[in-house]
C-alpha cells in the first residue's frame, strides 16, 4: 500500500500532516472529490428548475435570471468559502468535524455533557486535550452561566438533536432527488415517456442502491473522485462553452446590485424563490463532516482550486442558455448540453447521483452509530463492512428504513421541486444548528471577544434565518416532508435518551453500600463459586441495584467478580491503550474489582477482539503493578461511607497505573464474608504473584456474563404524556432495539441475565 492510499484509509492527523509531502496532499485531495464533494457537485442538476418553480416569471430584460445568478454566488462564496472553508473547517475536535464535534468541543470547555459516569480520570485521555489560553472575561461568564443552568444544557442537547434529525432527514431525502433529477433528464430526448416510467426506473436503481449496502462503501470508492472529477470538468466545460455561446454578458450578474434589483422587482415571490437558491450549497456540512478522513488542507485545496470554479462556470453557464431560452426553465440544465455530448453527460450525471446518495446513506449511517454512543438512540446492529478502513459500517435496520421512506417520497410527490423544498428546509436548519454551535465555539473555546462571536452570528446567522424564512413558506408544498421526519427521529432520540437516563438516575439512587453486602452475608449464607464473573453494570462505581437483588436471591457469586462499565467519553476516539480504567473493590482478599470500558462518539462500541482474555490480562496486570506502589493514598470517603476501592487507571501499552482516590472503611469481623483490615501498607510480592495464580485458574473454571435484563415503568403518579413516553414509547424501542448479549457477543452458554423492574 502506498502512503497515499495509506493517508485515505487512516485519515491524517492533524499533527502528522505537516510531515505529509506535497504528493500525498494532492492526491488527497483529489480523492475527496468523491468522498467530499459529490453532493456538493450534483446541485445543478435541479437549483434552477427548484428556483423558478413558482409563481416567478421570467421577464424580456432577464433581470429575474441575473438576480437568481447573484444570489447563487455571493451565497456560495459568503457561506460555503467564508463560513466553512475559511472558518468552521478551523474547530475540528482532534481533526474530526461535524455537528458533534462541534458539540464536543463546548461539553470539554464548559462541562455541558449530559453523559453519565463522567470521571475527572477521562480528562487525562490523550484526545481530551482542551485550549491552553487563559479564559476571558466573557468566556468565564459565559461559561459560568451554561454550567449554572441544567435546562440550558438540556435545550442545547435537543437543539443538536433537531440538527441531527434533519441530518438523518437528508439521508431521506438526497437519494430521492439525487435520482429522480438525473433519471428525469431521459425525458428531453424523449418527450412521450411518461412519468411513471421515469418514477420506476428511479424506484429500481434505489432499492438496487440500498440493497447493496452491506457490501460496503469501500467496494466502489475508487469510483468517486474519477467519476466526480468527470462531472465536474463536463458541467464546467459546458458552462463555458453557454457562456460564450449565448450570452457573453453574464458575468455582470456576479454584482450585488442585481440582488438588491431582484428583491425590488419581484417582492414576496423572489423572496420565496430563495428556497431554490439555497440547494445550490447542499453538501457544505458534508465537507465539514468528512474533516477526519481527509484533514483539512486537502479538503480545502480541492474546493478552492477545482470544486468552486467548476460550479460557478456551471451556473453561469445555464443561468446564459436561460437568457435565449425562457421556456426550457423547467428542464434547463439537461437542454443546456450541446447535443454531441448530452448522452455521455447523462450517464456521468446518473453515475454522480448514485455515488452522492451512496455517501450520504454512509453518513447516515454513521451518524445513527453517534447518536448511539450519546445515550440518544437504541442499540442496533452495527457490521463492520472493510477490515481495512476505520468506520466503513453498515446498519441493516436503518438502512431498510431509509429505503421504505426514500421509496414512499419519490413514488408519493413524483416531483423535484416539491423534495427540494423538503432538501432546502433541512440543509438550512443545518447550517443555522453549525452557526449557533460555532458562536460558543468561538467564545467558549477560542476565547476570542464577544464582539467576533456577534458578528459571526449576524452575518452568517442572518442570511440562514432568511433561507429558512422561504423555506418554511414552502412547507405547504413538500417542505412539511422533513418536518415530519424530524419529528419521527426527535421523538425517538429524545425518548430513548430520556428513558436512559431515567434509568441510570433509579442504578445512581438505588446502588447497593457495601456495609449492606456485607451485613447481609451471614443471613444469606453468601458463598464464592470457582470461576469469573463479568457483572455489566450502569454505574461508573459502587454496586448496582440487580447486584443486591441478584445476591438476594442467589446468595453466591464468582471467586473473581468484576463490574464492567461500558461507557461513552466526549471525545472523538479512545485508543486502545486508554481503553480499559481497571481498580479494585474494597479489600484484596474480596477479589472484586472494576472496569470501566471507555468509547469515543466515533468509536464503534463492538469489541473485535477476545475481550474478556484482554480484560483479565489487564487485571492481572493491575494487581502485579500494585507492588510497585509502596505508599498508596488513601482516604476517608466524606460521601457515602460504604466502600473501600482503590482505582488506578491501566496503560496496557506502557505497563504504568496512575493512581487515583481510594476508599477505606472499617468492616465487621463477625462477617462471613472475610475482610481483615491492618494497618500494614507493605504487602508480600508473593501475595500479588498468588492471587494473579487464583486469577488464571479462576479463569480456566470458565467466565460467565452477567446482564441486567430491566424492565421500565412510569409511577402511577406520573403525568399521561410520561406514561405514554415510558410504558409505550420507550418499552416498545427496548422490546425491539438489539439486546446488550448480543451487542456485546456474549455466547449464551456464558450469560446468565437478572431480571429487574424500575420505576422512574
Amino acid at each position: 500500500m502506498n502512503p497515499s492510499e495509506h493517508s485515505m484509509e487512516q485519515g491524517i492527523s492533524q499533527q502528522n500532516f505537516k510531515r505529509t509531502s506535497c504528493a500525498t496532499v494532492l492526491t488527497l485531495a483529489y480523492q475527496s472529490l468523491g468522498a467530499v464533494y459529490g453532493d456538493l457537485s450534483t446541485s445543478p442538476l435541479y437549483v434552477y428548475k427548484t428556483t423558478f418553480s413558482g409563481k416567478l416569471s421570467l421577464k424580456e430584460d432577464d433581470e429575474e435570471i441575473f438576480g437568481v445568478l447573484s444570489f447563487i454566488f455571493w451565497t456560495f462564496t459568503i457561506v460555503t468559502l467564508f463560513k466553512y472553508v475559511f472558518i468552521v473547517m478551523s474547530a475540528d475536535d482532534n481533526g474530526e468535524g461535524g455537528t458533534f464535534a462541534l458539540y464536543s468541543l463546548l461539553c470539554r470547555n464548559a462541562r455541558l455533557s449530559t453523559l453519565p459516569n463522567q470521571q475527572p480520570t477521562d480528562e487525562k485521555l490523550s484526545t481530551y486535550a482542551t485550549e491552553d489560553s487563559a479564559d476571558t472575561w466573557q468566556s468565564s461568564l459565559l461559561r459560568l452561566f451554561l454550567e449554572k443552568h441544567p435546562g440550558i444544557r438540556k435545550g442545547l442537547l435537543v437543539f443538536v438533536l433537531l440538527g441531527t434529525c434533519m441530518a438523518i432527514g437528508d439521508g431521506v431525502i438526497t437519494p430521492a432527488i439525487s435520482v429522480l433529477a438525473a433519471v428525469s433528464g431521459v425525458k428531453v430526448k424523449i418527450s412521450e415517456l411518461h412519468d411513471n416510467y421515469v418514477i420506476m426506473v428511479s424506484c429500481v436503481i434505489l432499492v438496487g442502491l440500498f440493497s447493496i449496502q452491506h457490501h460496503g462503501t469501500h467496494r466502489v470508492a475508487f469510483l468517486f473522485a474519477p467519476v466526480v472529477a468527470t462531472w465536474l470538468l463536463c458541467i464546467s466545460g459546458i458552462g463555458v462553452y453557454n457562456i460564450f455561446y449565448w450570452n457573453p454578458k453574464i458575468y455582470r450578474a456576479l454584482s450585488p446590485v442585481y440582488m438588491v434589483k431582484f428583491i425590488k422587482t419581484t417582492g414576496i415571490e423572489g423572496w420565496l424563490s430563495l428556497g431554490g437558491v439555497v440547494l445550490s450549497i447542499t453538501g457544505v456540512e458534508t465537507m465539514f463532516a468528512n474533516l477526519g478522513h481527509f484533514s483539512a488542507l486537502p479538503i480545502k485545496i480541492a474546493f478552492t482550486c477545482i470544486v468552486y470554479p467548476c460550479l460557478i462556470l456551471a451556473y453561469m453557464g445555464e443561468a446564459a442558455f436561460l437568457t435565449r431560452h425562457h421556456e426550457d426553465i423547467q428542464r434547463s440544465f439537461y437542454k443546456a448540453i450541446p447535443e454531441p455530448v448530452f448522452w455521455p453527460v447523462f450517464i456521468v450525471a446518473t453515475f454522480a447521483a448514485i455515488l452522492r446518495s451512496q455517501a450520504v446513506i454512509s453518513a447516515t449511517f454513521s451518524i445513527i452509530s453517534q447518536c448511539h454512543a450519546l445515550n440518544c438512540f437504541p442499540s442496533v446492529k452495527i457490521i463492520h463492512t472493510s477490515t481495512r478502513i476505520y468506520g466503513q459500517i453498515y446498519i441493516p435496520e436503518v438502512n431498510w428504513i431509509l429505503m421504505c421512506f426514500c421509496l414512499a417520497i419519490t413514488i408519493g410527490l413524483r416531483d423535484t421541486n416539491m423534495i427540494g423544498h423538503a432538501y432546502g428546509l433541512a440543509i438550512t436548519t443545518i447550517m443555522f444548528v453549525t452557526t449557533f454551535l460555532m458562536t460558543l465555539v468561538i467564545v467558549i473555546v477560542w476565547k476570542q471577544g464577544i464582539i467576533k462571536a456577534i458578528t459571526f452570528l449576524l452575518l452568517f446567522g442572518s442570511i440562514e434565518l432568511l433561507y429558512i424564512s422561504a423555506c418554511i413558506c414552502k412547507v405547504p408544498e413538500g417542505g412539511w416532508i422533513s418536518l415530519v421526519l424530524c419529528f419521527i427521529f426527535m421523538c425517538i432520540m429524545y425518548t430513548w435518551n430520556y428513558g436512559t437516563m431515567k434509568k441510570q438516575q433509579f442504578d445512581v439512587e438505588n446502588k447497593v453500600s457495601m456495609n449492606r453486602m456485607l451485613s447481609m452475608g451471614p443471613s444469606l449464607g453468601m458463598v464464592r463459586v470457582p470461576g469469573v464473573g463479568l457483572m455489566y453494570s450502569n454505574l461508573a462505581s459502587g454496586f448496582p441495584a440487580m447486584f443486591g437483588h441478584f445476591v438476594t436471591n442467589l446468595p453466591a457469586f464468582h471467586q473473581v467478580l468484576v463490574f464492567v462499565c461500558v461507557k461513552s467519553v466526549q471525545v472523538p476516539r479512545v485508543s486502545e491503550t486508554e481503553r480499559l480504567v481497571i481498580s479494585r473493590v474494597s479489600s484484596k482478599e474480596l477479589g472484586m474489582f472494576h472496569c470501566i470500558v471507555r468509547y469515543g462518539y466515533m468509536d464503534i462500541q463492538q469489541e473485535k477482539y477476545n475481550f474478556e482474555n484482554k480484560l483479565i490480562s489487564a487485571i492481572i496486570q493491575f494487581v502485579e503493578s500494585e507492588e510497585s506502589i509502596a505508599e498508596p493514598t488513601r482516604e476517608l470517603s466524606a460521601n457515602d461511607g460504604n466502600s473501600n476501592v482503590e482505582e488506578l487507571g491501566v496503560s496496557l501499552s506502557q505497563n504504568t497505573f496512575d493512581e487515583s482516590c481510594c476508599e477505606e472503611n472499617l468492616f465487621p469481623s463477625s462477617c462471613v464474608l472475610q475482610v481483615m483490615v491492618n494497618g500494614d501498607d507493605h504487602i508480600e510480592k508473593s501475595f500479588y504473584k498468588d492471587e494473579s495464580m487464583q486469577i488464571m485458574k479462576a479463569k480456566e473454571f470458565g467466565v460467565t456474563y452477567i446482564l441486567g435484563h430491566s424492565l421500565a415503568r412510569a409511577n402511577n403518579s406520573s403525568s399521561f404524556l410520561k406514561k405514554f413516553a415510558i410504558d409505550i414509547v420507550f418499552a416498545f424501542l427496548s422490546k425491539n432495539c438489539r439486546e446488550s448479549d448480543a451487542v456485546l457477543d456474549v455466547p449464551h452458554t456464558s450469560l446468565l441475565e437478572v431480571g429487574m423492574t424500575y420505576y422512574v
